[in-house]
């Protein structure tokens, strides 16, 4: 699907994708392969590598921008999404705090979360917001379903980049 996203996309809580003659098509259940799971998201790095070496675990292979934004938003429907902390005392994430659990655990590499960070600004700026991603998804009146047109949209763009 190639939908271009409107500037009310990324403020209007009930936006969703329209399919012929301006019939609202559902919500599309993103759960990528490798979503990480709560033990995952709590075992240090070097417990998973002492794991790995015996076989007893096998770390995830880095994924580019266009699917770690994919695993971003699969993160947030998954544990919950928050404003104003990486992550709540409950495990609820900001989409910050995603990008972190992702990279953590293996999913993203930093050269790869920088690249998606670089789509979500371009969507966001296609839109005419020029404030970072962060602050945004903080702002008072932001719902989660402009976060997800923004994940979406910034997804979209990078695959059309081909990553």
């Amino acid at each position: 699907m190639n939908t271009t996203l409107t500037p009310s996309q990324f403020t209007s809580p009930d936006i969703r994708p329209s399919g012929p003659a301006g019939i609202q098509t559902p919500p599309v259940e993103l759960e990528p392969a490798g979503t990480p799971s709560w033990s995952h998201r709590i075992l240090p790095p070097f417990v998973r590598g002492l794991l790995a070496d015996l076989g007893w675990w096998q770390d995830p292979a880095p994924q580019p921008p266009s699917t770690h934004l994919e695993q971003t938003l699969a993160v947030l429907k998954r544990y919950g999404w928050c404003q104003s902390l990486d992550v709540t005392p409950t495990g609820r994430l900001c989409i910050r705090g995603a990008q972190n659990v992702l990279e953590k655990t293996g999913h993203t590499t930093p050269a790869d979360r920088e690249r998606a960070v670089h789509y979500m600004q371009e969507a966001l700026g296609e839109a005419g917001i020029t404030m970072q991603f962060f602050a945004w998804n903080d702002l008072p009146d932001q719902q989660f379903s402009a976060v997800e047109a923004l994940l979406t949209e910034a997804a979209r763009l990078a695959r059309e980049n081909g990553e």
